[in-house]
Formats: structure tokens, sequence, C-alpha cells
């Protein structure tokens, strides 16, 4: 009888972790956008401009940092 009680119990305990899984993984999915028509589509320049934008952001970014004088650490006496 304790057997069948503790099986049991077992048994409830995992569909109800089956339960909260399945609930937080479909809460996670995003919906995948429906594709477009070839002849809706974006023109592909605006994505690769958009790359080289960013590309030439970062470019100026780190040249800036690099023409900045280190601060020297003072020594410690």
């Amino acid at each position: 009888m304790r057997a069948v009680i503790g099986i049991l119990s077992l048994l409830v305990a995992l569909l109800l972790v089956g339960v909260l899984v399945k609930k937080q993984l479909s809460a996670t999915r995003a919906p995948v956008p429906a594709l477009q028509a070839p002849a809706a589509a974006a023109p592909t320049g605006t994505v690769r401009a958009q790359g080289q934008q960013v590309q030439e952001q970062v470019r100026e970014q780190v040249q800036t940092l690099m023409q900045q004088p280190r601060p020297m650490p003072e020594d410690e006496q």
C-alpha cells in the first residue's frame, strides 16, 4: 500500500512538472513571421547599407578610443 501511494505521488509530481515545463516553453517561443512574397520584399540594398553603416560607426568609435591617452597609474610608495 505504501509503495502504491509513493508511485502515485511520484506520477502526480512528474505530471505537474511536465505541465509547468510545457507552459514555460510555449511562453518563450516567439511567433515566426510569415515569409513575404518576392514582389513585396524589401530592397536588398537596405540590409547591406545598414550593415556597412554599423561597421563604419564601430570603426569610428574604435579609432576615437584608440587616440585617447591612457591614464598612467601612480606609483604607490
